[in-house]
């Protein structure tokens, strides 16, 4: 579980077969892991369907919990009033 704790660390939100490939445990695995961090509170896992050539593929994206990504460089729009 820390490998993948530290693989969402490092690269933020992923999806559960990207942190299979990174970490190189077999997904069922991950996926156990996952449950484990989400009941713990440590991370937010969401499901996912991806449609690829219209074949549905299902998987979970995952992220530290509590974890806001700073905003994003350049100008921002005035606010209206």
């Amino acid at each position: 579980m820390r490998d993948i704790l530290q693989c969402l660390k490092k690269h933020g939100e992923r999806l559960d077969w990207e942190l299979a490939e990174e970490t190189g445990m077999p997904l069922p695995t991950v996926r156990e892991g996952l449950a484990r961090l989400a009941a713990a509170g440590e991370i937010i896992t969401c499901n996912l369907t991806r449609f690829e050539r219209g074949t549905p593929t299902e998987a979970l994206v995952c992220r530290i919990a509590g974890y806001v990504p700073p905003r994003a460089p350049g100008r921002k729009p005035n606010p209206t009033t």
